[in-house]
């Protein structure tokens, strides 16, 4: 019975739940300064800024064990939590339901549904990501210089949270979970590049203040993913930043009371 898993189902669905992969990775990247009011504006607590207020807008598809074949983008901010350096994922974007769904009910992340693109020519990139006819990420790199093939990890702070049933405040304290990523790189490329924000009242990343660019890079590999919960956040302390991540509904009305 297909709407009821059977124990073998089960544990075949919570295998991939516990070690999603992300093959054939093509990821371009273009990092820079954020002005440190806003990041620590933007920072849910516990996570903490670095010294050096780095920001990261990401464009790329991939290929997965999960979710199939997708593609999307991502606007990270950098941080710390307990000693554990990593990215806090402040807008993410998926452009189909699968990997949104399971990227919000598993990770946390902020995920919506978006048009995505990335070309290459040679040593030009560019990747967008467009929604509601808006382009949110406009990304556009010059990439000649050869890094090689690398191994390395990453870690990825997100947010479970869910609005309460009748609509004030949140159902129960949010949860902090940290992804912790084992990359292998085939390709890295390095260069040059530039980062363009657009927004709207549901996604308004042109709110973002882009100091200086640092370095544009593009990847391409395999990447593999374990979760665990790092910490809980009083659900008042995080409502504001769990209204940020989601659309504006108070903005999506229709009918006419009356």
């Amino acid at each position: 019975m297909r709407l009821v898993k059977s124990a073998e189902e089960v544990a075949a669905i919570e295998a991939v739940l516990a070690a999603p992969r992300f093959g054939a990775a093509q990821m371009l990247s273009v990092e820079f300064l954020a002005a440190p009011d806003f990041v620590a504006a933007v920072l849910p607590p516990p996570l903490q800024p670095l010294q050096v207020q780095r920001m990261r807008a990401m464009v790329g598809r991939w290929q997965s064990n999960c979710v199939g074949d997708f593609a999307g983008g991502t606007v990270y901010v950098a941080c710390v939590h307990d000693g554990v350096e990593g990215e806090y994922n402040l807008a993410q974007y998926m452009d189909g339901e699968a990997a949104t769904i399971f990227g919000r009910e598993v990770f946390g992340e902020p995920k919506k549904i978006a048009r995505s693109t990335l070309r290459r020519r040679g040593d030009l990139m560019r990747g967008t990501i467009e929604r509601r006819g808006v382009a949110l990420i406009t990304l556009e790199a010059e990439l000649r210089r050869e890094l090689g093939p690398f191994e390395a990890t990453r870690e990825s702070y997100n947010v479970k949270s869910r609005p309460a049933a009748d609509g004030r405040g949140l159902e129960e304290d949010a949860i902090l979970t940290r992804a912790h990523y084992e990359i292998s790189a085939r390709v890295a490329l390095e260069g040059e590049g530039r980062v363009d924000f657009g927004g709207s009242v549901h996604d308004p990343l042109d709110e973002i203040p882009v100091a200086e660019v640092l370095r544009a890079a593009y990847f391409e590999g395999d990447l593999r993913a374990t979760v665990a919960v790092a910490a809980t956040i009083p659900a008042a302390a995080f409502a504001p930043y769990h209204h940020g991540r989601n659309d504006d509904w108070s903005a999506l009305a229709t009918a006419v009371d009356g």
